[in-house]
Formats: structure tokens, sequence, C-alpha cells
């Protein structure tokens, strides 16, 4: 039986350690002029002078490029063996690809694990990232936790930027506790917990929803772990205390950050915005906004959408457009989420011609309407009377393939069938069958 590739690389290349790359414990260095050549054989790889002779320098030249080209050879065997002894599965191309397009999900488990026996694919975190989210999609919980654990019994868990990843993605599963136990484990594994491992179980708690836990794990666990929060942790526990509607809480944990000399960014700003306006908190938002400008924090897209949002809620659609006007200005391109804010302050100011200017200005700009757009327009065109135009917007959603719900095109056809519209109605149940990226079981009411 003829030998493995592994063992003849192995074997040519102890060969030419042994006979060409260090010949000799000694070894003459070639010299010319005040240039000197050779190389060190006590297992260093680098050129060192033991003992010197002058020779001609076409003789040294000679003796370079004979040296160079057995170093580059030992090299390429080197690299040959160690990637000879890697685990044959492919490049790490094809298997995120294989996995991407696997159907089962047992089978997207199983590969998964035989392909995190080779270190590059561990290093991967959008692989990673990728195939929890899709199991945690599925709801198989039970296959996230399996594909996770394996993860443990690699060397890579005892550096805590791979430990730090498992827990965060455990937490974006709303798997909370087996976040805090691999955690509460780090020690076990000779593993230094730090700001990054900290934060990593916050963001956990904050994904699985546990907002009460986020701020109780904020206050114990930095002193036990003689850590000290940095400007992420902060603005991890003012999500939490916004998803809670702890306001109050949030702003004083603003005063916090600077009096511990950090300075809060737009991420921190930006999170109190949103809270502060889509909660109807209209003034104490205005005064962030006012602070943002002294804290030289420049505002970017997020932070115009959070304040468009505020000035429709209040209805100040005026102010509105003044402000979305300006962001041309400044420049911060606005994006489909601030359209869709301005047309929810016409709406709320009961303004249809505007709302319906608004909507055809998504056409001018690079977005095309989402779910949002047309919940926010359909029911009011139906409130409003304007079925005709409702009808082309319907119409619109199936054209653009936009997911919506099935109570939003049943609205339209009950609205229809009681003006009288039944053909109009049977039009969109019927679209809502043939259509081929998403079927919509509508119903036809009885005329009255």
């Amino acid at each position: 039986m003829f030998p493995s590739l592994t063992c003849l690389l192995y074997i040519l290349m102890l060969y030419f350690e042994a006979n060409i790359i260090r010949p000799s414990k000694t070894h003459h260095v070639l010299k010319s002029g005040n240039k000197s050549w050779g190389e060190e054989v006590d297992g260093s790889p680098k050129f060192k002078r033991v003992k010197e002779t002058t020779a001609p320098l076409d003789l040294v030249r000679c003796w370079n490029r004979r040296c160079g080209r057995r170093e580059k050879m030992y090299r390429v065997l080197h690299r040959a063996l160690c990637t000879a002894t890697e685990p044959a599965s492919g490049s790490i191309k094809s298997i995120s690809e294989d996995l991407y397009k696997e159907v089962k999900l047992k089978n997207v488990v199983e590969k998964f694990k035989k392909a995190s026996d080779i270190d590059r694919f561990r290093k991967k975190t959008g692989i990673y990232e990728d195939t929890v989210r899709r199991l945690a999609g599925a709801k198989r919980f039970r296959w996230v936790r399996d594909i996770l654990e394996h993860q443990k019994q690699y060397s890579d868990i005892s550096n805590e930027g791979f430990s730090a990843r498992l827990i965060s993605l455990y937490g974006k599963s709303g798997m909370a506790k087996h976040a805090r136990k691999v955690f509460d484990e780090m020690p076990q594994r000779h593993c230094t917990r730090t700001v990054l491992s900290l934060n990593a179980l916050l963001a956990a708690y904050l994904h699985s929803r546990k907002y009460d836990a986020v701020e109780e794990l904020f206050k114990v666990l930095p002193s036990q772990l003689s850590v000290e929060p940095d400007l992420v942790s902060y603005n991890t526990v003012i999500k939490a205390l916004c998803e809670q509607g702890s306001f109050d809480s949030a702003l004083a944990m603003l005063k916090e950050i600077e009096e511990k000399g950090l300075n809060p960014d737009s991420i921190t700003f930006n999170t109190l915005l949103d809270g502060l306006y889509s909660k109807g908190r209209f003034e104490e938002g205005e005064k962030l906004w006012g602070q943002m400008g002294r804290k030289n924090v420049a505002p970017n897209v997020r932070s115009y959408c959070s304040r468009l949002v505020g000035l429709a809620e209040v209805k100040k659609t005026g102010e509105a457009v003044d402000l979305f006007r300006e962001m041309d200005k400044v420049p911060v391109k606005p994006d489909l989420f601030c359209i869709n804010a301005v047309i929810k302050g016409f709406v709320n100011q009961g303004n249809l011609d505007e709302a319906k200017k608004w909507f055809a200005e998504i056409a001018n700009s690079d977005y095309d309407p989402d779910k949002n757009t047309f919940s926010i327009l359909v029911p009011f065109l139906c409130d409003q009377g304007d079925f005709n135009t409702a009808v082309e917007v319907c119409k619109e959603i199936f054209s653009n393939r936009c997911r919506v719900d099935s109570s939003l095109l049943q609205l339209v056809v009950n609205k229809l069938v009681s003006e009288g519209m039944v053909s109009q109605a049977k039009e969109i149940v019927e679209l809502g069958k043939t259509n081929r990226y998403c079927r919509y079981k509508l119903d036809l009411p009885a005329q009255e």
C-alpha cells in the first residue's frame, strides 16, 4: 500500500531539513566586501556569522541563490504539510454555500459541527451568526444549544473573544440562561473576563428582553470582576431602560456617563431620542436634541428619523417637512423611515392630499414602499373614502412583492364590498390567490 500524501510530505520535509537546510553545526559564512551570507544551523532560521572566509563575488551570489531556493522550498513544503493535515472538507466558501443551500435543519447542524473542526471555519463569525439566526428563527433552540455547546471542546474557548461570541449568539437566540452559563464557566477554562465579556452578557440579556436583569447585572458584576464599565456597557443599559419605559433612569444614566469621564456618542443619544420621541415625551426629546448639538455629536439619519417621528406624533407636520428638507443641506440622506414618519404626520393630521403626495415622494427616492408604509396609508385611505387609490395601492403591494398582514388586504376587500365595488374587491381577492410570492386567503363578504 502506498503511503498517504501527508506522510510523503512529512518525510520529504524532514529530509530537506536534515540534509539540505541544516547540513552541519559549523558552517562557513561567505563574505564579499562589507556583506556576509550564511545561515544559522542551531535551530534559528536567521543568518548568523560563525566563521568567515573570503570568496569571489560570483561564488557569494551563487551561494546566496542556492540558500534562497532551499529556504523557499522548505517553506513551501511546510505550508503543504499544514494544509494536508487539516480536515479535507473543502474551502470555507464552499462549506458556507453548502450550509446555506441545505434545506433540512438537522443536516445543517451536523454539517456545522463537522466544519467546526477546521480552525479557519471557527474564525468566520458571519457563518455562526447566519446559522444560529436560522435555527432560532425556526424555533429550534435545542439545535442552537447543540452547535454552541459543541464549540466548548476546542482550545478557542479559552479565548475571551470566542467565549464572548458564544454568549452573544445565545443572547440573540433569546437563551439568556445559557449565555450566563458560558460566562460563569470562563474562569474554569482559564479565560479572563474583561469588559468585553461583560458587555456580551449585558447584550445577551437585552436581546432576550430580560430588561430588569440587565440593570441588575450592571450594578453587581463590575465590582465583582473588578472591571470598569465602558460606553458600550452604559449604552446597553440605557437601551434596556428605554425598553422598560424608565426614561428618567435612562436620562440619569446619561449624567453618570459624563461623571465617569466618558463622552456619550451618537448611539447614546439616538437610543434616548428614539425612546422619548416615540413615547410622546416630545419636550424632553427636544431638550436632548439641543444637548446633542452642545456635545458636538452630529445627528445622523437615525437621529433625524426619531425627531421626525416625534414631530409626527404631536402633529407638527410643517416643522417635520422643514426638518426633512434640512437633511439635504447637512447633508444626511433621508431613508424610507424618514418618509414614513412624514406620511404618518399627515395621516395623524387628517391631510389626505399631503399623505398621498409624500407617498408619491417614495418613487423619487432609492427605496420601495415597505410593510410599514402600507400599514400607515391603506387604512387611512379607506377611512377617507378614497377607495380607488386604495385599490391602486393594493396592486402596488403585489407588484412590489411586499409581504403585508392579510388583515390589511381584507380590510380593503370588506370596504369595497360595502361600497358596492364588488368587481374591484374580487380583483384583490384573485391577486391574493394567484401572486407568486405570498398567497393570501381573502374572503369575499356577501353583498348586502
